[in-house]
């Protein structure tokens, strides 16, 4: 920390002199620009993002303090003298003068720092929370205290963590099954999608079908939002609690699965939509009495027309849900009977991730299994490379038996000149059958 404070002034240009390890923690703004010594954090010496100041007058960027103090350190990083208070006051005058220095450089590449959203004030969301839980207080009142909240714990991890901190997942359950208001209502069911519930949380709402049946009803609700905060709830309350029997109720419960996959056949342009939606339908077809009813309900072509669209863990739950479906007869037809089926599932085959690769490489294999038409498409699709490669890859165990079983069945319907016919197949990690 000595070298830090008492560098010499000339090292403050990036590009000339200086420590190599100086010339590294400034690499971001290698371009030739003299960067004022007091622009940047004592801490990290790069240019100071969310400049705070600490009881001792010393400023430092606010992720690099709050990261000195969570290693379990009391005193000030300069001054060595112990933090007597560890409140953090934001130094606005500093920000602006980074900002401003940043617009004069612009020219050497260098961008505007954004300002910085604040954190939250304890106190302010202990009054919210207050009279968001008042029965007194006007619902206005309360459904304005409500969309603040909702606005904070948007704003950012560390807001977020602050107000569940207050227990308002319990607050908010209690609003959203008991108030007269449906704004009310609604308004917590939003708020309480942003956080996690409790395992006996999850269990009083699983455990209760009138609970169950309020949230299936919001699934068909007029506002996208409405229903799209409902699916969460419903995905949290099933994937949160342990027993079977309440998983089993909720997904019995009339209507549900259609409203999961409305909201799963939603436009893209409503992309949280599609991400919910794959949640909720792969929590709720963990129960195996009832994903005939996940079946019927339009499952598989929401799921093949969607596959193509979702990000990468969107994707995985996706193609679990399709390989949790083929180990149903009827699933298992109604995918065989879809044409992009098939050939999305050989071309997904070491695409995406490990997870993936086995998930889709078990569909394939039951799809296969119990259809010789599937057989000769995965075939003409190409999965015999994709196996090949996938056995020799550093993919799961359980993704390689998967996809030696399936060489196994396909290898009937190889083409003769293939390389699993030929003399070669015996070089490769697959045992020979």
């Amino acid at each position: 920390m000595r070298e830090i404070l008492h560098e010499d002034k000339d090292k403050d240009k990036v590009g000339t002199g200086g420590t190599e390890g100086m010339r590294g923690s400034l690499e971001p703004l290698d371009v030739g620009v003299q960067i004022p010594y007091y622009f940047r954090c004592p801490i990290s010496l790069e240019l100071m993002r969310d400049p705070v100041t600490v009881c001792t007058g010393q400023t430092y960027d606010r992720a690099s303090i709050e990261s000195w103090v969570a290693t379990g350190n009391t005193t000030c990083p300069v001054t060595r003298v112990p933090l007597t208070d560890f409140t953090l006051i934001p130094n606005h005058t500093l920000r602006r003068l980074i900002q401003d220095w940043c617009v004069a450089n612009r020219s050497f590449g260098i961008e505007r720092i954004p300002t910085p959203k604040q954190p939250a004030d304890p106190a302010l969301v202990r009054s919210l929370l207050h009279q968001a839980s008042s029965a007194s207080a006007l619902p206005a009142s309360r459904l304005s205290a409500l969309r603040r909240l909702r606005a904070l714990a948007r704003d950012s991890d560390k807001n977020r963590a602050l107000i569940s901190a207050n227990n308002v997942s319990e607050l908010l359950l209690s609003v959203v099954f008991h108030s007269d208001s449906a704004d009310l209502s609604h308004e917590a069911l939003a708020l309480l999608a942003l956080f996690q519930l409790s395992e006996p949380q999850c269990a009083l709402v699983a455990s209760d079908p009138d609970r169950v049946s309020y949230l299936v009803s919001l699934l068909s609700h007029s506002s996208v939002d409405v229903r799209v905060n409902s699916a969460a709830v419903i995905e949290m309350a099933v994937s949160g609690t342990r027993s079977p029997e309440l998983r089993s109720q909720v997904s019995n419960a009339e209507g549900i699965f259609e409203g999961v996959i409305g909201i799963l056949n939603y436009p893209l342009a409503y992309p949280r939509a599609s991400k919910i939606g794959v949640k909720a339908l792969f929590a709720l077809c963990l129960v195996k009495q009832h994903r005939q009813r996940a079946v019927t309900a339009g499952a598989v072509d929401a799921l093949v027309d969607r596959l193509a669209d979702f990000e990468k863990c969107d994707a995985e739950r996706a193609l679990a849900t399709v390989e949790l479906l083929c180990r149903i007869p009827s699933g298992c037809e109604a995918f065989s009977a879809h044409a992009l089926t098939v050939p999305l599932l050989v071309k997904i085959i070491l695409k995406i991730s490990d997870r993936a690769t086995e998930y889709a490489a078990g569909a394939l294999l039951s799809l296969c299994s119990a259809s010789d038409q599937a057989q000769r498409d995965a075939v003409v699709a190409g999965v015999l490379t994709q196996l090949l490669l996938l056995v020799q890859s550093d993919c799961t165990d359980r993704a390689k038996r998967k996809a030696q079983m399936l060489l196994k069945l396909l290898r009937d319907s190889w083409p003769e000149d293939s390389i699993g016919n030929s003399d070669d197949f015996g070089c490769s990690d697959v045992v020979a059958f």
